[in-house]
């Protein structure tokens, strides 16, 4: 009898983080070329009472389930909520959502470099380590790696440093790499270590989190797989990564090693297909995959919410983190047999109806399965909400007309049922639009609830990656696997 890895337990976080929307890549680039922009966009930012009330959000953190999100109607962006149901709401069955300030005292215990990259003065300083002092998955010793370094009024004069803001107000600036041999290294300029930086911060939470839904101590995972969209390094390796561990260190992952996995969107999905492989071949027993947030993603649909006059929606970075081992009798399977895991070839090129053949209908093939043998697909979930309001229509709706579309080829189902088993296999989206978070893997979450209740059996994750963004193809890519509830229950 095979024996499979499962996914044990996972976690989801958010950070709710309007002010550095200006420094996100589509923003920072509008703002240079009119400062007036700013200003703008500084008067469409929301209150963290509406992020954490928003129902994505509480989808994403898994207080709303994507069925009672459907039933939800829109825009979402109007159930603003109050205060008071934000502090309720902030914490989620996976994860939470924390406020700016607390971000900015995860950011500055994340800056580990001498001289501070992130400088703010005593008082500031002083406040942010309360912050992490009083969290309980942090504590008094999160708080002592809050160093003081006195930031300087002057650099807010310097275009090379980056002035941080909590309300409007000021904490500290942001500075580039001021050793001799990184001062003229365009990588290592303020900006870019400032999306790092923001990578590990946020993937630290999440992984803080999946510890503690496990219950265990950091010394007790043996390998980090890393799959956000960042790309750590200087001149001379551009993307080399380090981000596992970087993450590892900060969580106290001190028996663990590490790798940086890249797949643009579908990371994730690679990631914990090659997780599951390790652990199946024995060669480690608890891999965790974790995805920090994406900076330069945030605030990328601002136009469109500025000319429409509504709060800028996508002001959150997230980020998730997974706990792969062996099989323990209740936990979801992934099904790593021979044909199982879904691939799109070099040969299947840039069309749509070869690359779903490829990962979508093949492995079903192979493993004796129909479409209609699948209980829920999981697709890119992206926020309808953000995806709409910049012109790219429901992108999660596309897909299952998609995944639909091949079904009827398939002779599995009648054309004219297509719209009712898209209703009954699929979800809304509702994760926030940062390539590889939304793409299949938020569903995890939900997906474990539902089988280990016995909802479900099956649901089949599909990711697919845009490589034709790094300018050296035109090439589509795409993972796909399935998860099955474990035989043992």
């Amino acid at each position: 009898m095979v024996s499979y890895p499962v996914i044990k337990n996972c976690s989801y976080c958010l950070a709710h983080v309007p002010d550095l929307i200006r420094y996100g890549s589509k923003p920072r680039r509008e703002i240079a070329k009119n400062p007036h922009i700013e200003q703008k966009l500084v008067r469409s930012l929301r209150s963290f009472s509406a992020a954490a009330c928003y129902p994505p959000n509480q989808t994403f953190l898994g207080n709303c389930s994507p069925e009672r999100l459907a039933e939800i109607p829109r825009p979402w962006h109007q159930h603003p909520g109050t205060p008071e149901e934000a502090t309720q709401k902030r914490i989620g069955k996976f994860g939470e959502l924390v406020d700016q300030e607390f971000f900015l005292a995860l950011l500055k215990s994340a800056d580990v470099l001498t001289p501070a990259l992130f400088q703010t003065d005593e008082y500031d300083t002083e406040k942010l380590k309360k912050r992490l002092e009083d969290h309980p998955l942090f504590g008094v010793e999160a708080g002592k790696t809050i160093h003081g370094t006195q930031a300087n009024p002057m650099t807010a004069l310097s275009c090379s440093s980056l002035p941080i803001y909590n309300n409007e107000r000021v904490y500290g600036y942001f500075h580039r790499d001021e050793r001799a041999e990184g001062l003229d290294d365009e990588n290592l300029v303020a900006h870019d270590l400032l999306e790092n930086l923001s990578t590990k911060a946020s993937g630290v939470l999440a992984l803080k989190w999946l510890l503690h839904r496990e219950g265990i101590g950091p010394e007790q995972v043996d390998y980090l797989i890393s799959c956000g969209e960042e790309a750590c390094g200087d001149r001379y390796q551009r993307g080399g990564g380090g981000m596992a561990k970087a993450i590892g260190e900060m969580c106290g992952c001190v028996n663990a090693s590490g790798i940086d996995i890249k797949n643009f969107c579908a990371a994730p999905a690679s990631a914990l297909i090659m997780a599951g492989s390790m652990v199946q071949s024995g060669l480690h027993d608890r891999i965790v995959v974790v995805g920090g947030g994406s900076l330069a993603k945030l605030g990328m649909k601002f136009e469109p919410f500025l000319i429409h006059k509504i709060p800028i929606l996508d002001d959150c970075l997230a980020s998730m983190a997974f706990l792969v081992t062996r099989d323990d009798g209740v936990s979801p399977i992934i099904r790593l047999e021979a044909g199982a895991v879904g691939k799109v070839p070099v040969g299947a090129s840039t069309s749509d109806e070869l690359v779903y053949r490829s990962f979508l209908l093949e492995p079903l093939k192979s493993l004796g399965l129909r479409f209609t043998d699948i209980d829920k697909y999981a697709t890119e979930l992206h926020n309808p909400e953000i995806t709409e309001f910049s012109g790219s229509g429901d992108v999660v709706q596309k897909n299952y007309r998609k995944i639909a579309a091949m079904a009827v080829l398939s002779q599995a189902l009648e054309k004219k049922d297509m719209q009712a088993w898209i209703k009954a296999i699929g979800m809304p989206g509702f994760a926030p639009t940062q390539g590889h978070i939304p793409s299949a893997v938020p569903y995890v979450g939900h997906a474990m609830e539902a089988m280990r209740d016995k909802r479900i059996k099956r649901v089949m994750f599909l990711a697919k990656a845009s490589i034709f963004l790094n300018r050296c193809t035109n090439l589509f890519d795409g993972v796909s696997f399935i998860l099955e509830r474990n035989p043992q229950i």
